[in-house]
């Protein structure tokens, strides 16, 4: 393969250079790979996880398989594990450079409960695209 930079194609013609991995991908698809790397190594944040924790109850329905559910902080509904999310109160923000990562990754760990809230799928959403 040729070390000459390779160009993707984007909308109303532009070009982008791939520039990372060998040609292969854009600064665009390299911090985005990094970002998911990240925020699925810390998945299981102990104080994220506390969280969690701190917003369940014993499962007062008819399923036996069902041990907890959980509160969501926005609408106060109940919800199978499944159905929420750990969310950072502070958004953890984006990732598109070097000079970004230090901040991202204090935003994604920080050590206080209280950092956390759990959303319904529905909420977190919401506030997901809320800007």
């Amino acid at each position: 393969m040729s070390f000459t930079l390779s160009l993707k194609r984007k909308s109303m013609g532009r070009r982008v250079a791939r520039t990372r991995n060998n040609g292969e991908w854009t600064e665009s698809q390299y911090w985005s790979a990094i970002r998911s790397a990240l925020r699925l190594k810390f998945r299981y944040w102990k104080t994220a996880q506390q969280s969690l924790v701190n917003a369940r109850r014993k499962y007062k329905g008819k399923s036996k398989r069902q041990k907890y559910e959980y509160n969501c902080n926005e609408c106060k509904d109940w919800f199978k594990r499944k159905d929420v999310e750990i969310d950072h109160i502070i958004p953890v923000g984006s990732l598109k450079c070097l000079e970004d990562l230090a901040g991202f990754v204090e935003r994604l760990t920080p050590e206080k409960v209280s950092a956390y809230q759990i959303l319904c799928k529905k909420c977190h959403l919401i506030k997901t695209h809320k800007k």
